[in-house]
């Protein structure tokens, strides 16, 4: 008889117990696109659509043990890497990793939440860039996000550009410059690629609050089709496309009372069964 395997993809990321962002919105988005969803978790953020109030540590001995309980059972064809708040558990992370085969890394760099609420402590950013930037294959910073990588004020989209250009000369490979946070009628995210292409993905904006979770979203829909086997380029570009129609088609519904989800299930794909040679 033959056998098949379902395309995997690895979270490891922070909880969100409304379900619009963290490894709920990841495992949401890795199943609408038709792959299978595994995950660790590193944080337990105490949040809703209106904020988030609390985050509780889950200890790193903890996060190394749960890669390494799915890495020996069901390896991954990707791995998206979100919220990792302290030094030592992005040093816990990249150990781990390290143990096994490498496989296609896409790591948002999870700092400040849609709310405004700064998620992450001063002293891990450098441990990020030396330790986690090196194994990622494309990082997916938004404007706040880039500006705290670059050191500066990221308003604008002439900002984003000076910004990327800062941040690419920190050793990343691919970066996506999310442009979510443009007040602009039309959004642009800026794509520098590892052989210094660059490419911008322009979309209109919405008129909506229903945003919550969207990076999270896109840097899981991105782990998702480099898993189907889709060049990075390509991935970028399904993934934008994929987060867009998500917010389009989620934006007139509400869930809580603040920045609703997106819709991660407008076209669900059924699970990818890719036969076993």
């Amino acid at each position: 008889m033959t056998q098949y395997k379902y395309p995997s993809v690895l979270t490891i990321a922070g909880f969100d117990g409304s379900g619009g962002a963290g490894i709920q919105a990841d495992i949401k988005t890795i199943s609408a696109l038709g792959c299978y969803a595994t995950s660790v978790l590193t944080a337990l953020p105490v949040q809703n659509t209106m904020g988030v109030r609390n985050i509780f540590p889950i200890p790193v001995q903890a996060v190394s043990e749960q890669i390494e309980s799915i890495l020996d059972d069901i390896f991954p064809d990707a791995i998206k890497i979100g919220m990792v708040h302290t030094p030592e558990l992005v040093e816990t992370i990249v150990e781990t990793l390290a143990k096994y085969k490498k496989v296609p890394i896409v790591f948002d760099p999870v700092m400040v939440a849609t709310s405004g609420h700064r998620l992450i402590e001063e002293e891990t950013i450098q441990t990020i860039i030396e330790k986690l930037f090196p194994i990622s294959d494309i990082i997916t910073p938004n404007m706040d996000e880039a500006a705290i990588l670059a050191n500066m004020e990221v308003k604008t989209l002439d900002d984003m550009k000076i910004a990327g250009e800062n941040i690419k000369k920190l050793g990343c490979k691919h970066i996506l410059l999310k442009g979510g946070h443009q007040t602009t009628e039309k959004i642009t995210s800026l794509f520098y690629s590892d052989n210094d292409d660059f490419q911008n993905f322009e979309s209109l904006k919405l008129n909506t609050k229903n945003t919550h979770g969207s990076g999270c979203t896109l840097s899981s829909a991105i782990a998702s089709f480099i898993a189907q086997g889709k060049s990075m380029g390509e991935a970028v570009a399904s993934a934008q496309n994929y987060v867009s129609e998500a917010i389009l088609k989620g934006s007139d519904v509400q869930t809580g009372k603040g920045n609703g989800p997106l819709n991660h299930f407008f076209n669900p794909q059924k699970l990818i069964k890719n036969e076993l040679v």
